[in-house]
């Protein structure tokens, strides 16, 4: 206990976004580009990227430097994300959830953090739902399950899954290494095909007690590490975290569909009309101007909720709960910005724009996937947010 109220302030990144490590991923984005449509078809991101972005650092963004991380804030994590997203949609689909799952795995009990970052390039997937099977036995749990949507559980080396727990509130997340589970192809959809968000399945494994933290803990910020006095990034708010992760890579989505939108679109002829270029239709003028205003509001929500986690996490304090829960609707709303911002592209650059050879369909497909994950619908954070801005009789029917 000395040993801990004697060491130094929360230290970290603070606010500010770093740079040099965001110019690494968007260093990665030609490498990304090429490999997207295969990493597509073999519905996971190929190893080529993957060590890309191993080499690059881009899977401890979060990861304390104690533990060989860059110990990035939430406001670079984010960039970084966004960037990859630049490059493919799956991808940066994985590499957010490997980020920020390995980043929970952080926030457990020292003994679990030497455990499980012993050995070099240590990620996690996890999904939050609890499994079939969770048995107390002495020392820990007997665990069994299957945890669907386990997004880029084909680099994981870890998982991060939910449990049941004897007390009141029986939810919990559990470490469990990859040698305890197999994974189930199951993610056969429309959109973000290379994510490799398939099934995990565990079979009678017994997770020993300092693996397991109570999710109730978790949301408010009672997590078992000793290194909250001194480590800026284990008092970052759980909740806020878990959901603004999944809209990064929308927000890269949208970069890259501009992107496209503003070097080929131009010069295009309007059918039926007397425009022979596309640069000097009002419709396709206003409705280009309508979709960069709606992601311009959709990247200033992203930096506000990153500016308010990584001040609350310097400062050592938990995110206060109305501020957590207006972040879990903004999340909603820059995915549903980005949706709407990506449509009115489709339409400016016309029917070509859905032809399976223009990228614009891809991105397209990712960012209508994307924007259904359950901790992105913006309804349910509305609803939160409102009832605590009225002081609603009833409680919160999610967790913020």
């Amino acid at each position: 206990m000395t040993d801990i109220l004697d060491r130094p302030q929360a230290t970290g990144a603070g606010t500010a976004p770093d740079h040099d490590v965001i110019a690494r991923a968007t260093a990665l984005v030609p490498l990304i580009r090429e490999h997207a449509v295969k990493s597509s078809e073999e519905r996971r991101v190929v190893p080529e990227v993957v060590d890309a972005l191993e080499e690059a650092g881009l899977f401890k963004l979060l990861v304390p430097r104690r533990l060989g991380g860059l110990e990035t804030n939430l406001r670079t994590m984010m960039e970084c994300v966004a960037e990859v997203g630049r490059g493919d949609g799956s991808t940066a689909w994985a590499v957010a959830l490997l980020n920020v799952c390995t980043w929970f795995s952080t926030t457990f009990s020292d003994e679990a953090q030497e455990e499980m970052f012993s050995t070099p390039n240590t990620k996690a997937c996890g999904i939050f739902s609890p499994p079939l099977k969770s048995e107390r036995v002495e020392g820990g749990y007997l665990v069994s399950g299957r945890w669907a949507y386990s997004s880029g559980s084909f680099a994981a080396t870890w998982a991060t899954l939910g449990i049941g727990v004897e007390g009141d509130d029986p939810r919990a997340l559990a470490l469990i290494p990859a040698s305890a589970w197999t994974i189930e192809p199951t993610w056969f959809v429309a959109g973000m095909k290379g994510s490799g968000s398939d099934t995990i399945v565990v079979e009678d494994h017994f997770v020993p007690d300092h693996r397991i933290q109570r999710f109730a803990d978790m949301v408010e910020g009672a997590f078992r590490t000793s290194h909250k006095p001194d480590e800026q990034n284990a008092n970052m708010a759980f909740i806020p975290v878990a959901a603004v992760i999944l809209v990064g890579a929308q927000i890269g989505l949208a970069r890259h569909a501009m992107e496209r939108t503003l070097s080929k679109l131009p010069p295009k002829n309007v059918a039926y009309t007397c425009y022979t270029n596309a640069r000097n239709s009002p419709t396709h003028q206003v409705g280009v101007a309508e979709a960069s205003s709606l992601f311009d509001q959709a990247e200033m929500l992203l930096q506000r909720a990153c500016a308010d986690v990584d001040d609350a996490a310097a400062r050592g304090v938990q995110l206060d709960r109305l501020t957590r829960a207006r972040v879990r609707m903004d999340t909603g709303m820059i995915g549903q910005l980005v949706k709407e911002g990506v449509d009115k592209l489709m339409t400016a650059n016309g029917a070509s724009s859905f032809a399976d050879a223009n990228v614009l369909s891809m991105v397209w497909r990712d960012s209508e996937i994307a924007g259904r994950h359950a901790l992105v619908m913006p309804e349910l954070g509305k609803e939160a947010y409102g009832r605590l801005l009225l002081g609603a009789d009833e409680p919160l029917t999610i967790d913020v």
